[in-house]
């Protein structure tokens, strides 16, 4: 592994996230034959300012990168320094990530086969609690003249694949890295180019087979990673490796954000019914349970409302998902199934369930009726649906940074209208409140979002 051209890459950076935080110092040690052949660094300019834990961390100032290289400037140079070589970091998701990034901003297309030394640590050394940098220099006793600072870092990995030859042996160690660097092998009616035209971002793909015909719907917040996924040689089941052999052509669609791509997901799967997706295509059973005075009375989809979610209890994919929750609802709270018109009478009055004291007795007169709807009513508004907590409808706002780009989610009672990318798609869509179907799917999509307060809310 140590004979092939490597590229030991390290950067410091304005923050974890590569979509807004950019690159603030680049290393790339080069290794060919075993040996450095070239050590290279730059401080770069972020166009932006450097959080002060940042600087305190890394040591790495505004002042001192005011009079940096844009990213943009060094781009070309840096994409033929890194070309042909094995991607060697400690954690490479990270560097390789904000790389591509930064690449995709200067114009250019960045793919590279990686090689992860924190992995890489965990495969030889499993018996080692920790894998971080600190902890493989301090493991090792690893000489870093300047930690935190790329070129240090990047001497730092240098070292401990050196380290690691002569403690577990060249060839374990060549063994382990082929494996960790790999790259999947793509169906041979895919090409390269196709998937590395996916974007690192949140989206939606769909896989066809023979004729276009529709195999799978998937989402990510990292598409390209994903789908890679799919035909990594560890697939663990039959069905994944029937899916990636009949694979034939892949689509995708970027969104601004995770919702945006659960949403079309699950839209998607009920309108293509791909044959490998199964939860999100199942036939529309909803059912519920109201209270109706008396006892509770079992509704099916045609009755169920989006406006009258708030009188609901519980919801459910079939009428045999919603009898299991409430036998399970009667077993901890004492019900009766018969008095509640979900088990058979019998003839001499007590139920079954009585004799088997799961029933605290109303069939066979040791309670009240009215003790026993009190206590059902109780049990149900644990399954109480989320009641709709705006006046009207409401748009959730998602916003992609790296693309200047923003999409609003136009909801009302829990129903998806679609989605506004220009303020004058947003009437067109409120129009079609009154047509909106409610979908349990999408309810809990919503419902989790949106009701978690954690999603940016503007009422229309």
């Amino acid at each position: 592994m140590l004979d092939a051209p490597l590229a030991i890459v390290d950067l410091e950076t304005t923050g974890a996230h590569p979509a807004w935080d950019r690159i603030t110092e680049i290393a790339v040690v080069e290794v060919e034959g075993a040996e450095v052949v070239s050590e290279w660094s730059t401080l770069v300019n972020p166009g932006t300012a450097i959080p002060a834990a940042i600087q305190a961390l890394t040591g790495i100032t505004n002042e001192m990168v005011a009079g940096a290289p844009a990213f943009e400037d060094l781009a070309a140079g840096l994409h033929e320094r890194l070309a042909g070589r094995v991607l060697v970091a400690h954690n490479a998701r990270f560097d390789y990530g904000f790389l591509r990034r930064a690449f995709e901003r200067a114009g250019l297309r960045f793919q590279a086969r990686t090689l992860c030394t924190v992995r890489l640590s965990r495969r030889l050394y499993p018996e080692c609690a920790r894998h971080n940098l600190d902890s493989v220099i301090g493991r090792h006793g690893l000489h870093c003249g300047a930690r935190h600072r790329a070129l240090g870092d990047a001497q730092a990995v240098w070292q401990f694949l050196r380290v690691a030859a002569e403690e577990r042996g060249a060839e374990a160690l060549a063994d382990a890295a082929k494996e960790l660097a790999r790259l999947p092998s793509l169906p041979p009616w895919i090409g390269r180019e196709v998937v590395d035209a996916i974007p690192e971002a949140p989206g939606v793909y769909v896989f066809h087979g023979e004729g276009g015909a529709p195999l799978y719907v998937g989402k990510s917040v990292a598409m390209r990673s994903r789908v890679l996924a799919h035909f990594a040689d560890g697939l663990r089941s039959a069905r994944e490796l029937q899916l990636a052999r009949e694979v034939r052509t892949i689509e995708w669609q970027r969104t601004c954000g995770e919702l945006g791509a659960l949403l079309r997901e699950a839209t998607l799967v009920k309108h293509l019914l791909p044959a490998f997706n199964r939860r999100l295509r199942r036939p529309n059973e909803l059912c519920s349970f109201v209270l109706d005075g008396k006892g509770a009375r079992l509704v099916r989809a045609a009755e169920i409302e989006a406006q009258a979610l708030a009188g609901l209890c519980g919801l459910f994919r079939s009428r045999r998902a919603a009898l299991e929750a409430l036998r399970d609802l009667a077993n901890a709270h004492g019900l009766c199934l018969q008095t509640l018109g979900f088990e058979r009478a019998r003839r001499n009055g007590a139920c079954f369930r009585h004799q088997m004291r799961r029933c605290a007795g109303v069939c066979a007169g040791r309670e009240s009726a009215h003790a026993h709807y009190a206590r059902l009513a109780a049990a149900l508004a644990q399954l109480k649906a989320l009641a709709w907590p705006w006046r009207g409808p409401i748009g959730v706002l998602e916003e992609d940074g790296e693309r200047d780009a923003s999409e609003l989610h136009v909801v009302h009672q829990w129903c998806w209208l679609g989605t506004a990318r220009a303020q004058a798609d947003v009437p067109d869509l409120l129009e079609g409140a009154a047509r909106a179907r409610f979908d349990l799917d999408l309810y809990r999509i919503l419902a989790r979002h949106v009701g978690s307060g954690r999603a940016r809310v503007i009422p229309l």
